[in-house]
């Protein structure tokens, strides 16, 4: 639905696992496509949980984000399309568990997925989007999708404790901004499975905006039963329960996504 040429590149990520990563990265990436944005979700994490969860088998991986970053043979073919209009995805599988090790020898270790999406071939594709899911880590992996990314989206659950370890992150998004990417910037913090009715949630809440202030985004993604069964059925939540709390939560972070860039004005999101 935009007319500008750039593509905005989103690296989804925090250290710590069991944040709502990968849920984010795929209704995120489902609920951009659905208001016409040209999508495409890489999958960077080893288990393959975002593949999984847009119904690509292992099986049917033929080429993977292995491809993609070490430029075998396919890697343009890595790119493929999903059941759900506008949404691509490249997947993966364990092959990428050894990725860490192999890039350590590799000349620019930490700029091969941003030259990979420069590739004549990606480029071509034209898309308006394109969202990383990081493995639970600030491996090589991360720091790749981290320098070829304009902004880092961080999930951050409604718990004890969220806000420790978050201080690394934002740590190595400065050092790389200083040594290695010099546009990347925080996207927004994202509270996740958030429980309007418990106490420390709200507490959470209150401390996370006291801290971060505007870097944490308006929207807030609920704890929903649908949000958990959804990958089950290897469909986005939008599919599987549109009207479903969950659902609504994406499309509104994608809507506030979009103000932000100026893809949409706030008028049309009512």
């Amino acid at each position: 639905m935009s007319d500008q040429p750039v593509t905005r590149t989103i690296a989804i990520a925090n250290q710590k696992g069991g944040v709502g990563k990968t849920t984010t990265a795929i209704n995120l990436a489902a609920a951009l496509a659905e208001r016409g944005e040209k999508t495409l979700l890489i999958d960077l994490d080893p288990q393959g949980n975002a593949s999984t969860g847009l119904g690509l088998e292992v099986a049917s991986r033929k080429y993977t984000t292995y491809d993609l970053l070490f430029g075998e043979p396919g890697a343009s073919e890595s790119v493929m399309p999903t059941a759900f209009d506008n949404l691509f995805l490249v997947p993966a599988t364990t092959d990428l568990s050894s990725a860490d090790i192999e890039l350590m020898s590799r000349m620019r270790r930490s700029y091969l997925l941003s030259d990979a999406l420069r590739h004549q071939d990606i480029r071509e594709r034209r898309f308006d989007y394109i969202l990383i899911d990081c493995p639970p880590s600030l491996n090589l992996l991360t720091i790749n999708a981290m320098v070829a990314a304009q902004s880092v989206l961080v999930p951050l659950q409604a718990e004890f404790f969220a806000l420790e370890g978050l201080s690394q992150l934002m740590l190595t998004v400065r050092e790389l901004r200083e040594t290695a990417n010099s546009h990347l910037r925080i996207e927004g913090i994202l509270l996740t499975m958030f429980d309007r009715r418990n106490n420390l949630a709200q507490q959470v809440e209150a401390d996370a905006r006291g801290t971060l202030g505007d870097m944490v985004l308006t929207t807030m993604i609920p704890r929903n039963v649908r949000l958990s069964e959804a990958p089950s059925h290897a469909v986005p939540v939008l599919t599987y329960d549109p009207q479903s709390k969950g659902a609504v939560a994406y499309r509104d972070l994608a809507q506030e996504l979009l103000r932000k860039h100026n893809k949409i004005h706030s008028e049309e999101a009512i």
